[in-house]
């Protein structure tokens, strides 16, 4: 069984016992997740599919730990003008287990 959820605005599959890594929540590890906005929900023989989102369906999920992802950098430059910038960026994510899909 799976299911497609969208959450904080991007879409994702969840199975049961997944770990699925996602924008920063602002939760303390351990504290349990229910996300409503399920687009289908499949368990093989029935696909329910949702107008936008499946009736009745949620995720219940634990949130595990969260982190800072590697460092991008971005660097501007302009040709014969001395402009020279470096901006570095961390994002921050949550890792989430997924514990049921009700649907």
């Amino acid at each position: 069984m799976y299911a497609l959820f969208e959450f904080k605005g991007k879409q994702y599959k969840a199975e049961k016992d997944a770990l699925i890594q996602v924008d920063k929540i602002d939760s303390e590890d351990g504290t349990e997740v229910s996300i409503d906005s399920v687009l289908l929900v499949s368990d093989g023989d029935n696909v329910k599919v949702g107008t936008p989102y499946v009736n009745g369906a949620k995720i219940e999920a634990v949130v595990e730990n969260s982190f800072r992802d590697k460092k991008v950098l971005v660097y501007k430059y302009k040709s014969k003008k001395d402009y020279h910038r470096l901006i570095g960026h961390r994002q921050e994510y949550t890792n989430i287990r997924i514990k049921n899909i009700i649907g």
